[in-house]
């Protein structure tokens, strides 16, 4: 089983994986009520995201308000969404009652967005950035490709 990353501007690093990320969020649906012609187990992004921050004993969040979650994928591929955008955003974590494989650990759909319904599959690292007042762009749209830059370590990554 692969671990996620989870980068947060204030919290900083910790590793975790889909069924514990899915235990936090509590409440669990079939992803084809958000996003049709798709099956399995997902929930709610940004309910999980409100009861990871809440088994934090530092309440300075409270000012901190998230602005952008970017998520890296295993094959490189990235998406920057902003926070604004992710309100039917869903984490996809189980099929058939079985960790994702292929597509996994975790993969996000994002319906309703800038982007239609950008889905990121095979995602290893999120990335949620903040800043001090809350100031989102809103005009900002989501962006998304495969990185284009390569360290020596990406190259020899299995």
């Amino acid at each position: 089983m692969r671990g996620i990353n989870i980068y947060h501007s204030h919290y900083g690093h910790s590793v975790t994986e889909a069924a514990q990320m899915a235990k936090i969020a509590g409440e669990h649906f079939d992803i084809g009520q958000r996003v049709p012609e798709v099956s399995g187990e997902a929930f709610d992004l940004l309910t999980w995201y409100t009861n990871w921050l809440a088994l934090h004993e530092d309440r300075e969040a409270n000012s901190v308000l998230p602005t952008i979650l970017k998520v890296e994928a295993v094959d490189t591929f990235e998406a920057t969404i902003p926070w604004d955008q992710l309100a039917h955003a869903a984490v996809l974590f189980e099929k058939d009652g079985e960790p994702l494989g292929q597509n996994g650990p975790i993969r996000l759909y994002v319906p309703d967005g800038s982007s239609k319904c950008l889905n990121v599959k095979s995602i290893v690292t999120m990335r949620i950035e903040c800043e001090a007042n809350g100031a989102a762009d809103a005009e900002r749209e989501a962006s998304y490709g495969f990185k284009h830059t390569f360290t020596k370590d990406d190259m020899f990554k299995k």
